[in-house]
């Protein structure tokens, strides 16, 4: 049987099984991804997006977050998409490729939106998503070959869109070959001075698996076997895998509790805990870390001075700097006075990392880092191996709330928010959009 005939087999296992203990876990991270992605809704790519894609009206349409404005699920996933991904926030799966499953949510709630779907099936959809995604990462490291994880995004987004719309085995394999074939993104998205395209890459990609599933469902055929074929996925990006997609992964996902690449959170909690403990003029910073942590957000010299929001946020180094001198990373922690702060740039001067072979071995299970401080007649050092939001210290609801509120402004919406996502098995898509359109409001 081909690989996305297996992928309709499980989404059918999926439609047939009641909801479990994992519906929590889903209801967690769609509360989480609304408020993370209302960090930035008027974030200047989000704001781009709007400006040539809106106003547009299509067959088949959905809301942008916050307003009550429609568009066709193709331009709303693009710009709900951006608006999840932009301040680097959501959800962190970590495997032998890192990435954010989380992102398959606005896909998920905008076809839902569309079809009017229920609550039940929403939940269903979110954790088919997860599976598919976290499967893959799981299976193979596509960064090793040059391309984004954002790929995998493509093909269990497909399938949960697939899923929702009822679509037939052979709809289903189309629409997972269509999602595929003219969808492959490089990973120099993420490497060297990074661009906006790091928030919008993962919104166009479901965006265009979300074109590929509406035509699907109405006829078009897709190239097909897509991942065993000549010229397939396997052969093309990702060497032979197989998925294994029963085992529960949601829980192995990593909640954020601040605005920075995931590898960098273990390193926020040590500098903090170092920044309450030191007085004086510090003179160097040693940061001990693992391969993916220094490969990720440690190489190459634009990590050292980083130019814009989207570098200084997978900067190891500006991320230490900034939290030693000015406490947890906020949203508003990379704006250009930040980025040009002589302070900043003197520690980052005086920072080294180096890779530690007993922290890469513990990788990914854990993601270990030692910050050791010098001052003068003293040298501090604070090691952790184990942070907040990780499966070993799992976020639980009051923590989703304290984020929310704190993004929001206000527990009252927070809680509103909240509220609604418990329940969703009693509620339906368009009360998710009926509630959230007025959170900028001051009602």
């Amino acid at each position: 049987m081909e690989l996305a005939e297996k992928l309709f087999e499980y989404s059918q296992h999926i439609r047939k099984t009641k909801i479990g203990s994992w519906s929590e876990d889903v209801k967690m991270r769609i509360a989480d991804y609304i408020f993370v992605a209302y960090s930035a809704r008027n974030a200047p790519p989000v704001k781009i997006a709007k400006k040539v894609l809106l106003p547009s009206i299509g067959k088949h349409n959905s809301h942008i977050y916050f307003t009550n404005e429609l568009a066709p699920v193709e331009a709303s996933i693009f710009i709900n998409g951006t608006m999840g991904r932009y301040q680097d926030y959501n959800d962190t799966y970590l495997s032998k490729e890192a990435m954010h499953p989380s992102d398959n949510i606005t896909a998920v709630l905008a076809i839902a939106d569309y079809l009017g779907s229920k609550g039940v099936e929403i939940i269903k959809a979110v954790y088919l998503a997860y599976q598919i995604a976290c499967s893959f990462a799981d299976a193979f490291s596509i960064r090793a070959r040059g391309w984004d994880h954002v790929n995998y995004i493509s093909i269990s987004s497909a399938a949960a869109m697939s899923y929702l719309l009822g679509l037939n085995r052979q709809q289903f394999v189309n629409a997972i070959s269509l999602a595929i074939n003219n969808n492959i993104s490089m990973r120099q998205t993420r490497a060297g001075r990074l661009s906006m395209w790091k928030a919008c890459t993962v919104g166009y990609a479901m965006r265009d698996s979300a074109f590929a599933t509406l035509m699907a469902k109405s006829g078009l055929t897709g190239p097909s076997p897509i991942f065993e074929g000549e010229m397939g996925f396997f052969n093309q990006i990702s060497g032979k895998l197989s998925p294994n997609l029963y085992p529960d992964k949601i829980k192995k996902t990593m909640i954020k509790e601040f605005p920075v690449e995931y590898h960098a959170t273990s390193a926020v909690e040590a500098a903090l805990s170092l920044r309450n403990k030191i007085s004086g003029e510090i003179l160097s910073i040693d940061i001990d870390t693992y391969k993916a942590a220094y490969e990720i957000i440690t190489k190459g010299p634009e990590k050292l001075r980083p130019a814009n929001k989207e570098t200084a946020d997978h900067s190891l180094p500006y991320i230490v700097a900034y939290t030693l001198l000015y406490g947890a990373p906020t949203t508003n922690s990379y704006s250009i006075n930040f980025l040009k702060d002589k302070k900043i740039l003197s520690l980052i001067d005086m920072t080294s990392v180096r890779v530690s072979k007993d922290f890469d071995k513990l990788y990914p299970r854990l993601t270990p880092v030692k910050i050791t401080v010098k001052i003068k007649n003293h040298v501090f050092s604070e090691t952790v191996k184990v942070q907040k939001g990780s499966p070993i210290k799992p976020f639980k609801w009051d923590d989703i709330l304290t984020k929310g509120t704190a993004i929001i402004g206000s527990k009252t919406k927070a809680e509103k928010i909240i509220s609604l996502v418990k329940s969703l098995e009693k509620n339906q898509a368009k009360d998710i959009f009926e509630l959230i359109k007025n959170v900028d409001t001051k009602r």
